[in-house]
């Protein structure tokens, strides 16, 4: 069995948290990133290993990321779905992806419960974490790192069944 591999497009925020944490982890990692890398804070770092888009439109990079992973995780501020967040989710639904959106309203723990169940009863092997941009939502960040850190705890040794 192989480790999760953590997907996402790269931009400030959700992504990049999620990339950070497969790095630290040890995780494969990997996405789609616009052309030119581009993101809210300029270009998108090399050391994340993410692969251009043919155009710079966020879009087409959302819409990859959900089509070529097995499932999306959403980490949203609340309910409301906007933005690329929301177009995240409706790529799945065209996609027939699995799609689960957890809100920073939640608890750690029972955020970490519902993506560990989640993973499991889809067999995800490749898994894509999205969510707003840092200037959306700036306290975010931290909490996809908790959330992940519980949900995949032990990750060097965690697998998929």
């Amino acid at each position: 069995m192989t480790p999760i591999e953590i997907w996402s497009g790269g931009q400030t925020g959700v992504d990049r948290a999620a990339l950070e944490f497969a790095l630290a982890h040890g995780l494969p990692h990997g996405g789609w990133c616009p052309r030119g890398r581009r993101a809210e804070d300029g270009v998108i770092p090399e050391r994340y290993r993410l692969r251009e888009t043919a155009t710079d439109a966020y879009a087409e990079r959302t819409r990859l990321n959900v089509r070529d992973t097995d499932a999306t995780v959403i980490f949203a501020p609340g309910r409301l779905l906007s933005g690329g967040t929301g177009l995240t989710r409706e790529f799945a639904c065209e996609l027939g992806r699995p799609a689960l959106v957890i809100t920073a309203r939640s608890d750690v723990l029972g955020a970490a419960a519902r993506l560990r169940s989640f993973l499991r009863r889809h067999r995800v092997r490749r898994l894509n974490v999205a969510g707003p941009r840092v200037f959306e939502a700036p306290e975010l960040p931290r909490f996809v790192l908790a959330v992940l850190e519980r949900a995949l705890a032990g990750v060097a040794a965690w697998r998929t069944e």
